[in-house]
Protein backbone atom coordinates (compact mmCIF):
# COMPACT_ATOMS: atom_id res chain seq x y z
CA UNK A 1 0.00 0.00 0.00
CA UNK A 2 1.79 3.45 -1.08
CA UNK A 3 2.16 5.93 2.07
CA UNK A 4 -0.71 8.22 0.94
CA UNK A 5 -2.73 5.16 1.44
CA UNK A 6 -1.56 4.25 4.39
CA UNK A 7 -2.17 7.96 6.12
CA UNK A 8 -5.69 8.07 4.57
CA UNK A 9 -6.61 4.97 6.24
CA UNK A 10 -5.12 5.97 9.40
CA UNK A 11 -6.48 9.14 9.75
CA UNK A 12 -10.18 7.12 8.93
CA UNK A 13 -9.59 4.62 11.26
CA UNK A 14 -8.17 7.36 14.17
CA UNK A 15 -11.59 9.78 13.28
CA UNK A 16 -13.75 6.54 13.60
CA UNK A 17 -12.22 5.08 16.58
CA UNK A 18 -12.16 8.70 18.28
CA UNK A 19 -15.95 9.20 17.63
CA UNK A 20 -18.74 8.61 19.70
CA UNK A 21 -20.58 7.47 16.70
CA UNK A 22 -20.00 6.57 12.85
CA UNK A 23 -23.37 6.85 10.93
CA UNK A 24 -22.76 5.47 7.18
CA UNK A 25 -24.63 6.92 4.33
CA UNK A 26 -24.96 5.94 0.39
CA UNK A 27 -24.57 9.72 -1.19
CA UNK A 28 -24.80 8.74 -4.68
CA UNK A 29 -26.20 10.83 -7.32
CA UNK A 30 -26.31 13.67 -5.23
CA UNK A 31 -24.61 17.15 -6.30
CA UNK A 32 -22.24 18.98 -4.80
CA UNK A 33 -24.36 21.64 -3.33
CA UNK A 34 -26.00 18.77 -1.43
CA UNK A 35 -23.52 17.20 0.18
CA UNK A 36 -22.10 20.91 0.96
CA UNK A 37 -24.73 22.12 2.60
CA UNK A 38 -24.98 18.66 4.87
CA UNK A 39 -21.02 19.53 5.97
CA UNK A 40 -22.16 22.84 6.61
CA UNK A 41 -25.32 21.42 8.78
CA UNK A 42 -22.95 18.41 10.27
CA UNK A 43 -20.46 21.37 11.80
CA UNK A 44 -23.00 22.92 13.62
CA UNK A 45 -23.65 19.44 15.32
CA UNK A 46 -19.76 19.06 15.80
CA UNK A 47 -19.59 16.48 13.49
CA UNK A 48 -17.73 15.89 10.32
CA UNK A 49 -18.59 13.73 6.79
CA UNK A 50 -15.82 11.74 4.96
CA UNK A 51 -16.30 10.44 1.52
CA UNK A 52 -14.30 6.86 1.90
CA UNK A 53 -13.63 3.79 0.16
CA UNK A 54 -15.37 0.97 0.83
CA UNK A 55 -12.18 -0.96 0.93
CA UNK A 56 -10.95 1.14 3.65
CA UNK A 57 -14.05 1.15 5.73
CA UNK A 58 -13.83 -2.70 5.64
CA UNK A 59 -10.52 -2.37 6.91
CA UNK A 60 -11.66 0.14 9.91
CA UNK A 61 -14.61 -2.02 10.73
CA UNK A 62 -12.41 -5.44 11.06
CA UNK A 63 -10.05 -3.39 13.52
CA UNK A 64 -12.48 -1.80 15.57
CA UNK A 65 -14.09 -5.10 16.16
CA UNK A 66 -17.78 -4.38 14.20
CA UNK A 67 -19.59 -7.90 13.26
CA UNK A 68 -19.63 -9.11 9.99
CA UNK A 69 -23.21 -7.95 8.57
CA UNK A 70 -21.62 -4.42 8.48
CA UNK A 71 -19.77 -5.53 5.49
CA UNK A 72 -22.95 -5.49 3.73
CA UNK A 73 -23.09 -1.74 4.40
CA UNK A 74 -20.02 -1.47 2.36
CA UNK A 75 -21.68 -1.05 -1.24
CA UNK A 76 -21.82 1.59 -4.10
CA UNK A 77 -20.82 5.66 -2.78
CA UNK A 78 -20.38 5.73 0.94
CA UNK A 79 -19.44 8.04 3.21
CA UNK A 80 -19.62 8.26 7.33
CA UNK A 81 -20.34 10.80 9.40
CA UNK A 82 -18.62 10.34 12.93
CA UNK A 83 -17.97 13.58 15.73
CA UNK A 84 -18.53 13.53 19.48
CA UNK A 85 -21.51 14.66 21.88
CA UNK A 86 -25.09 14.27 20.56
CA UNK A 87 -26.30 12.10 17.83
CA UNK A 88 -29.74 12.66 17.67
CA UNK A 89 -28.87 15.98 15.98
CA UNK A 90 -26.41 14.18 13.84
CA UNK A 91 -29.33 12.12 13.19
CA UNK A 92 -31.92 14.91 11.87
CA UNK A 93 -29.56 16.58 9.45
CA UNK A 94 -28.56 13.01 8.09
CA UNK A 95 -32.33 12.29 7.88
CA UNK A 96 -33.24 15.99 6.51
CA UNK A 97 -30.68 15.69 3.78
CA UNK A 98 -31.83 11.82 2.92
CA UNK A 99 -35.66 13.21 2.53
CA UNK A 100 -34.26 16.21 0.75
CA UNK A 101 -32.17 14.31 -1.85
CA UNK A 102 -35.76 12.79 -3.16
CA UNK A 103 -34.18 9.05 -3.06
CA UNK A 104 -30.43 9.80 -4.10
CA UNK A 105 -29.10 9.44 -0.87
CA UNK A 106 -29.61 6.64 1.73
CA UNK A 107 -28.73 5.67 5.14
CA UNK A 108 -26.97 2.23 5.34
CA UNK A 109 -26.33 1.83 9.22
CA UNK A 110 -24.35 3.02 12.09
CA UNK A 111 -22.24 2.47 14.70
CA UNK A 112 -24.08 3.75 17.90
CA UNK A 113 -23.42 3.11 21.33
CA UNK A 114 -21.27 0.28 20.38
CA UNK A 115 -23.67 -1.33 18.31
CA UNK A 116 -24.14 -2.03 14.70
CA UNK A 117 -27.58 -0.30 14.25
CA UNK A 118 -30.11 -0.33 10.46
CA UNK A 119 -31.38 2.26 8.72
CA UNK A 120 -35.02 2.48 10.73
CA UNK A 121 -32.76 2.68 14.20
CA UNK A 122 -31.23 5.84 12.43
CA UNK A 123 -34.90 7.39 11.57
CA UNK A 124 -36.21 6.37 14.90
CA UNK A 125 -32.88 8.09 16.51
CA UNK A 126 -33.42 10.92 14.51
CA UNK A 127 -37.19 11.65 16.10
CA UNK A 128 -36.20 11.31 20.09
CA UNK A 129 -35.74 14.94 21.26
CA UNK A 130 -32.09 16.02 21.70
CA UNK A 131 -30.55 16.95 25.49
CA UNK A 132 -31.42 20.30 25.72
CA UNK A 133 -35.03 19.72 24.45
CA UNK A 134 -35.64 17.19 27.23
CA UNK A 135 -33.80 19.27 29.72
CA UNK A 136 -36.72 21.93 28.87
CA UNK A 137 -39.30 19.18 28.75
CA UNK A 138 -38.52 18.18 32.30
CA UNK A 139 -37.97 21.78 33.84
CA UNK A 140 -41.28 22.47 32.35
CA UNK A 141 -42.94 19.23 34.51
CA UNK A 142 -41.30 20.39 37.32
CA UNK A 143 -42.45 23.86 37.20
CA UNK A 144 -45.94 22.59 36.41
CA UNK A 145 -46.97 22.14 40.18
CA UNK A 146 -45.96 25.62 41.21
CA UNK A 147 -47.52 27.16 38.47
CA UNK A 148 -50.99 26.24 39.18
CA UNK A 149 -50.62 26.63 42.50
CA UNK A 150 -49.88 30.39 41.60
CA UNK A 151 -52.47 30.12 39.68
CA UNK A 152 -55.02 28.67 42.02
CA UNK A 153 -54.10 31.93 44.47
CA UNK A 154 -54.20 34.06 42.03
CA UNK A 155 -57.64 33.35 41.21
CA UNK A 156 -58.36 33.01 44.97
CA UNK A 157 -57.02 36.82 45.40
CA UNK A 158 -58.72 38.33 42.52
CA UNK A 159 -62.15 36.88 43.90
CA UNK A 160 -61.28 38.52 47.35
CA UNK A 161 -61.53 34.99 48.67
CA UNK A 162 -64.72 34.75 48.28
CA UNK A 163 -64.34 31.15 46.97
CA UNK A 164 -62.72 29.68 49.57
CA UNK A 165 -65.41 31.10 52.05
CA UNK A 166 -67.60 29.06 50.35
CA UNK A 167 -66.25 25.88 50.88
CA UNK A 168 -65.57 26.87 54.28
CA UNK A 169 -68.99 28.08 55.38
CA UNK A 170 -70.50 24.26 56.08
CA UNK A 171 -67.57 23.69 58.01
CA UNK A 172 -67.61 27.20 59.94
CA UNK A 173 -72.18 26.32 60.12
CA UNK A 174 -71.42 23.27 61.82
CA UNK A 175 -68.63 24.63 64.36
CA UNK A 176 -71.49 27.21 65.92
CA UNK A 177 -74.00 25.09 66.10
CA UNK A 178 -71.91 22.18 68.28
CA UNK A 179 -70.81 25.18 70.38
CA UNK A 180 -74.49 26.96 70.67
CA UNK A 181 -75.34 24.51 73.78
CA UNK A 182 -72.50 24.64 75.67
CA UNK A 183 -72.49 28.88 74.91
CA UNK A 184 -76.31 28.79 76.24
CA UNK A 185 -75.99 26.56 79.19
CA UNK A 186 -73.84 29.74 81.18
CA UNK A 187 -76.49 32.34 79.96
CA UNK A 188 -79.28 30.45 81.19
CA UNK A 189 -78.31 30.23 84.86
Amino acid sequence: MRIEKIAILDEVTARIKDSDYCFIINHGGVDVASMAKLRQDLRECESRLLVVKNSFLAKVAKEKGWSEEVNAMFAGPTAVVTGKGEPTAVAKAIMEFVKASAGKATVKGADYDNKIVDAAMVDALSKIPGKNELRAMLLMLLKEPATRLARVLSEKAKKGGEAPAAAEAPAAAEAPAAEAPAAEAPAAE
